[in-house]
């Protein structure tokens, strides 16, 4: 069991009294696989990020925490009103803006007060929120929300308009301790700039799983949760300071386990000749005992024979030992370093000739949108797509798929088309990921697509984990090696925020796979280091620049 603790920074104002802690969580999917494994936690007021690998349990900590999910040992213990903003926060598309508000029943109540009808339920409802209105549409203002239509159908706002209405939502309930898992999904720039407000004015205890470099740098200290080993307990390694601190310590710590790993290598070799040496003297040996007892009294004889065998058989153990203690060194060492494994794609039937038109819009506007857009796409260009929420970017992708129909305007798309979505609603979370590529690749042989999921680091079993246990990075990955081994493979790959949810070196390995990828793309995306990476042909702003 290890115990971690994390104390945060002075803060500028007095914090309010709040805590969050756990003593032996420990949780298990259905199928046996363990995602938390004894962890001890312990945080007080401050800022804490929390990194860690897709897949590392991150999001469902939070779900422990909060109690969404039930551990099966441990306890959680929370001082203070607890609110959790989740990764996708996934209000259905009729529910309305006061719905997802959580103020509509509220609202409701009050204006039937105002109307003369009293009744004592509305009463109770009502309790001590008589300011709601004038409570919500400052905290509106605060995230620069304006004024909504609060009986809006929620499906016609952005995912980052979601994203904030439901952190209003969250704030309105004046929470001590606050869980965020990726608040900075689907939010263009100035978005990010008022969470990060919200975010370093937050005066209780406050947890933030992301891989926003940006945002972690406001953190007062950085955790990185690891998975639990055979036998061991799940961990979570602190950092003081902000992501750039947590860089340098990082990068110091992982040159200090390369020295390791060389030098417990080395050792191994030795160990490893000087078994082989002691094992050819004692053959050696043997050899010439057995010459010189020719002719030897049988029971003398029998004597040298066993004390010799004796005699090579400790010094054969002491080195045997001596080679183990070297191995698990070298273990020790290599689980300090960092499996930043690297996504590879190699699909020559995505392949586009340079001259050849790919896609061509010619006056058209998209649903919610505002922008008329004339784009003629050629050969394997790499296109950004940048604009504020709500200014119609994912509705302009949905367009050119044909899901939503253009206001006006004409879309032609010349080649096999796929569109990575925001929401990742691709894959049957009842199916394994092996599972739903074979319903998208139904003609490839096991083989192929057991080999092409290799690539994507869904290797031997994990291969056969159902979709929905997948993690938010694993999930996109996933998604992303069952749309470019669908039938007939892309040539067109239209991506919807894509690096929503991966830890850095996921960001880092899908760069690699995309500029391997040899089709056109379309990336919708607010994460302006990731378009950099991607090394665009153009950008197109729909809207005022954000």
């Amino acid at each position: 069991m290890t115990t971690v603790r994390a104390t945060p920074l002075d803060l500028m104002e007095q914090p309010v009294r709040s805590s969050l802690s756990t003593h032996d969580l420990s949780f298990a999917w259905p199928d046996g696989t363990v995602v938390v494994d004894g962890l001890d936690l312990s945080l007080g007021p401050g800022r804490h990020g929390l990194t860690g690998l897709n897949g590392s349990g991150k999001s469902t900590l939070l779900r422990l925490l909060s109690g969404d999910l039930a551990p099966q040992r441990g306890t959680v213990a929370v001082e203070g009103a607890l609110a959790h903003l989740r990764q996708d926060p996934g209000a259905g598309p009729a529910r309305t803006v006061a719905e997802v508000l959580g103020i509509d029943r509220t609202l409701a109540a009050l204006s039937r007060m105002a109307a003369g009808d009293v009744r004592q339920e509305d009463l109770d409802l009502i309790g001590d929120d008589w300011d709601v209105s004038e409570r919500t549409s400052a905290e509106l203002s605060r995230l620069h929300l304006g004024h909504p239509d609060l009986d809006r159908p929620i499906g016609t706002t952005s995912g980052g308009e979601l994203e904030l209405l439901s952190l209003t939502a969250l704030l309105l309930s004046r929470p001590d301790v606050l869980l965020m898992d990726e608040p900075t999904n689907d939010l263009d720039r100035r978005a990010r700039a008022r969470l990060v407000e919200v975010v370093t004015s937050w005066r209780g205890t406050l947890l933030v799983v992301s891989h926003d470099r940006d945002l972690l740098e406001t953190m007062d200290d950085i955790g990185e949760l690891r998975a639990p080993r055979l036998g061991g307990a799940s961990t979570i390694r602190w950092y003081g300071g902000g992501w750039s601190d947590h860089e340098a310590a990082v990068r110091v710590e992982q040159e200090a386990a390369e020295r390791a790993v060389r030098a417990a290598e080395s050792d191994v070799r030795s160990q490893r000749r000087g078994l082989e040496v002691t094992r050819a003297k004692a053959a050696q040996s043997a050899r010439q005992g057995r010459a010189s007892r020719d002719g030897m009294p049988k029971i003398l004889a029998g004597r040298r024979q066993r004390a010799a065998q004796e005699s090579a058989g400790r010094v054969a153990g002491v080195h045997e030992d001596r080679l183990a203690a070297a191995g698990e060194q070298l273990d020790a060492a290599e689980s300090r370093l960092r499996d930043d494994r690297e996504i590879r794609v190699d699909l020559p039937a995505t392949a586009v000739p340079p001259g050849r038109t790919v896609l061509r819009l010619e006056g058209v506007r998209a649903p919610y949108g505002s922008d008329i857009v004339d784009l003629e796409v050629r050969g394997p260009e790499r296109i950004g797509v940048v604009g504020a929420n709500g200014v119609g970017k994912t509705s302009l992708l949905l367009t050119l798929t044909g899901e939503l129909t253009p206001v006006a305007g004409c879309v032609e798309v010349m080649v096999p088309c796929r569109l990575l979505p925001q929401r990742m609603d691709v894959l049957d979370p009842g199916l394994t990921i092996a599972e739903n590529v074979a319903v998208i690749a139904p003609a490839a042989s096991e083989t192929v697509r057991r080999t092409q999921l290799a690539r994507f680091l869904f290797r031997g079993r994990s291969a056969d984990q159902p979709v929905s246990t997948l993690s938010g990075g694993e999930r996109l990955r996933a998604t992303l090696a069952c749309l470019l081994l669908a039938e007939p493979a892309p040539q067109l790959l239209l991506l919807d925020e894509p690096t929503n949810n991966l830890d850095v070196p996921s960001v880092r390995n899908l760069v690699e796979a995309l500029r391997a990828y040899e089709g056109a793309l379309l990336v919708v995306s607010h994460d302006q280091r990731f378009l950099d990476e991607l090394e665009l042909t153009r950008t197109i702003t729909l809207g005022d620049p954000d």
